[in-house]
């Protein structure tokens, strides 16, 4: 293989499964990391969407909020399995690639999203229907638990050194584009199905949508490149023993992670939080979904190209001071005056700081990981971190406030876990400009 195909971006260069060390590699293969974790996403927070309908499906309580907070529960679930996919497919990734890692992440939530489809409701065979939708949440967290770590360090190897922030925020865009998709398809269906039409069969329409769209992104995986360099790997940063030298960084992490989490998942429950406390239409409740998911595209790949130019620190360290300040008195002004066009406005803002945020810690995480334990690294941090305050964020809100009988409970939630996420943010060391570790 010589050094002018792996400039140019050759077929020596880009054969699928074949490593590649090339500064400039195809839209192509940047489209099919980015595909797949869009699509990842999709499926996976459809569920929070729909949680409404899907908790009076399969899980019949005695009052609305029992049946919503037993569907959320199972929303959690799904994020259990997450440090088990991160540290089982984060370690694969580390050991025989990239590439195989992501295809694996791919089958994966396309069982999972396909139970969801297709399971009967509860009224129909009974106690195996939570079941069967408990096992394909765990199925799916198990995918994405796994996705992050791969797609993470295969964008950050595959960037030219002074464009790995542009290159590394499709991670966060990617589940912007997911997030936009669930919120214009729930936009339609609540525009034109009824309350009784959606609980029926509209919920699932999202879901068989996934199914459709998930061998587009397996067709592009397959012909993605390898970034993985076996023989360039420093065997002492490679398992368990890389692992325990670079734990400090991985702590650091999961607390940076922490901040971000509890806003993405506070701003997927806009739609159910619209619905259920400020008792709005669900067709204006779902334009929330969409104004988010545009936010976080848009302010993510704007998140990534400021790290490129100012560095990673201060671009995740200020919009998330931001968020710690300015949450709760969004919220108040929600409350205040619950129209559309509040909602909109403050669940795009909202969005935006945790995208601009987000987008640069996702860069600097893996960058200070060494080659051997980066896809590990990373998917353990992002996973633990996700698990731990991802999965539970949407049921401690409705908590909340079902308990304070007061809307704005969940803004304080998130400002204390930004506070948290900041100070961690001040102990991560720079990466902009720094070569990556083998």
């Amino acid at each position: 293989m010589n050094s002018e195909a792996l400039v140019a971006g050759g077929p020596a260069a880009m054969a699928p499964g074949r490593p590649v060390a090339t500064a400039r590699i195809p839209t192509s293969v940047i489209v099919a990391t980015v595909a797949g974790n869009a699509l990842e996403f999709y499926d996976f927070v459809a569920y929070a969407f729909f949680a409404v309908y899907i908790g009076k499906t399969f899980f019949p309580a005695s009052t609305p909020l029992g049946s919503l907070l037993l569907s959320l529960a199972v929303f959690g679930v799904g994020f259990v399995a997450r440090p088990i996919g991160g540290i089982v497919i984060g370690a694969f990734a580390d050991r025989a690639g990239r590439r195989a890692a992501l295809l694996l992440t791919i089958a994966l939530i396309t069982i999972g999203t396909l139970g969801l489809a297709l399971t009967p409701s509860f009224a129909s065979i009974g106690l195996a229907a939570p079941i069967i939708v408990v096992i394909c949440r765990l199925i799916q967290g198990l995918a994405l638990g796994g996705e992050i770590g791969p797609s993470a360090a295969f964008l950050i190897e595959a960037a030219p050194a002074d464009k790995r922030g542009i290159y590394g925020s499709w991670i966060l865009a990617s589940q912007g584009i997911g997030i936009l998709i669930a919120g214009f398809l729930g936009l339609g269906l609540s525009a034109t199905l009824s309350s009784a039409e959606m609980l029926a069969w509209g919920w699932r329409v999202p879901f068989v949508v996934g199914i459709l769209l998930l061998p587009v992104a397996l067709y592009l995986r397959r012909n993605m490149p390898e970034t993985l360099h076996t023989e360039a790997v420093e065997q002492a940063d490679t398992g368990m023993a890389g692992l325990a030298r670079h734990r400090g960084i991985i702590v650091l992490a999961v607390l940076i992670v922490i901040g971000g989490t509890v806003s993405t998942y506070l701003g997927n429950y806009m739609t159910t939080y619209a619905i259920a406390t400020l008792k709005m239409a669900p067709v204006n409740a779902m334009g929330a979904t969409v104004i988010v998911g545009l936010s976080t595209l848009v302010f993510a790949v704007m998140g990534g190209w400021m790290c490129d130019r100012y560095g990673r620190r201060p671009v995740m360290l200020w919009p998330r001071v931001a968020a710690a300040v300015l949450t709760v008195p969004c919220f108040l002004l929600l409350v205040a005056h619950p129209t559309p066009s509040t909602l909109f406005l403050v669940s795009g803002f909202l969005a935006a700081l945790t995208a601009i945020s987000g987008a640069a810690s996702l860069v600097a995480i893996p960058e200070l990981l060494p080659r051997g334990i980066r896809a590990t690294g990373m998917a353990i941090a992002y996973a633990v971190g996700v698990a731990l305050f991802g999965g539970t964020t949407q049921f401690i809100i409705t908590w909340l406030i079902g308990a304070t009988h007061n809307p704005v409970s969940p803004a304080w939630y998130v400002a204390g876990a930004s506070v948290i996420t900041a100070l961690a943010m001040l102990a991560l060391p720079e990466t902009k400009g720094r070569a990556l570790q083998n």
